[in-house]
Parts: C-alpha cells; sequence; structure tokens
C-alpha cells in the first residue's frame, strides 16, 4: 500500500465479523454488525504540542486495537476497504498472545 497518513492519523483494517450467530444462525452481510476492532496498517508521524515538538504516536503498524463504533472515515485503497482515524479515537490495544488464547478457548467451547 503506498499511503502515509498525516499527523496522528492511522490507517486500520476492520477485523472479519462473524458469520454464524451464537445460536448458529447464518447473519447475511447487510445485517451484520461491523467489528469494532481490527489491525493497525500505517500511522503518521504523529501530532505536534504546543512548543512545536512532534510527540509520536502510542500505537504502531501490526497492532491490534479496539474503537468506537462511528469512528474514523470508511476509505477505498487499493481495493480494499479501510478505516482512517485520529489516535484518539482508539480505546485501547489488544494484546495479540491474549486475543489467540481467547478464540481457542471459544472454539473448545463451541466443540
Amino acid at each position: 500500500m503506498k499511503f502515509r497518513p498525516l499527523h496522528d492519523r492511522v490507517v486500520i483494517r476492520r477485523a472479519e465479523g462473524d458469520i454464524k450467530s451464537k445460536g448458529g444462525i447464518i447473519i447475511p452481510d447487510n445485517a451484520k454488525e461491523k467489528p469494532q476492532q481490527g489491525e493497525v496498517i500505517a500511522v503518521g508521524p504523529g501530532a505536534r504540542d504546543e512548543n512545536g515538538a512532534l510527540v509520536p504516536l502510542d500505537v504502531k503498524a501490526g497492532d491490534l486495537i479496539l474503537f468506537g463504533k462511528w469512528s474514523g472515515t470508511e476509505v477505498k485503497i487499493d481495493g480494499e476497504d479501510l478505516l482512517i482515524m485520529k489516535e484518539a479515537d482508539i480505546m485501547g490495544v489488544i494484546d495479540k498472545s491474549e486475543a489467540a488464547t481467547e478464540k481457542t478457548v471459544a472454539a473448545k467451547k463451541a466443540a
């Protein structure tokens, strides 16, 4: 991808939503809710403080994050649907090792 966000903006690829409900019902694309987590694809250099010094961002490319339901602007870059938002719209970073163990536990419960 040849896109570099400016200032404190972040480019995010939204995580894939569940296709089935907990009860096993298949949910069509137009009815399912968009997930509120995603992977950081690119980050800007950072914001400027009152003195003009550059303040780097806390997130980096590859981080798995949580964001608000109505956060960001949806864009299409290289045929891929992405979100661009400010770092302030990000609620937190998910630890990937914990996320992997939670998926494993959920899969075992479902089986």
